[in-house]
């Protein structure tokens, strides 16, 4: 069955069941941020990224035995590397947005965490759905997923590495 109303069912029934497992990580990462804020001296960027492990390891059980539980499993141990790989850029994201808010614009009452908590979990959760998606839970045979993603990958250190044209010496 090639595109088409399939495919969009089928894509939106993946995005429910993402949701949903999304949406249970996301009350965790905010119930252990919440309690680490309220009842321990921990500083505040730092009981956050506690949070969003906890919610990544919440999430990472949801998608494999949930969401993709149809998916390739035979490179288990591939598949979470790279979980952990995609999913701590997202963990940068998020806590990179807490962070310029608390100390870029000094906005820390425990509203304005939330708030900022918010918007770096909804940029994160862009980030995860795409790349968990294309690289990490693939429909496709899972040794060329992770080849993919670990080409992806490659090319994106290799293009951090390479000078940029005007500092090119002729």
């Amino acid at each position: 069955m090639g595109h088409g109303s399939g495919g969009l069912r089928r894509l939106a029934h993946e995005v429910a069941k993402f949701g949903a497992v999304g949406a249970l990580g996301t009350v965790v990462n905010f119930g252990v941020s919440n309690l680490l804020w309220h009842l321990t001296s921990l500083q505040a960027v730092r009981a956050n990224v506690i949070a969003t492990v906890v919610a990544i390891g919440v999430n990472y059980l949801g998608f494999r035995y949930f969401t993709y539980r149809d998916r390739d499993k035979s490179a288990r141990t591939k598949e979470l590397s790279l979980f952990l790989a995609f999913s701590a850029v997202g963990l940068v994201i998020e806590n990179g947005i807490l962070y310029a808010a608390i100390y870029g614009f000094g906005w820390e009452s425990s509203l304005q965490r939330n708030i900022f908590k918010v918007v770096g979990i909804g940029l994160g959760t862009l980030f995860r759905f795409w790349s968990y998606r294309t690289w990490v839970f693939k429909a496709l045979p899972a040794h060329e997923a992770v080849a993919s993603a670990e080409s992806f990958l490659e090319a994106q250190a290799a293009e951090a590495d390479r000078p940029k044209p005007e500092a090119r010496v002729s």
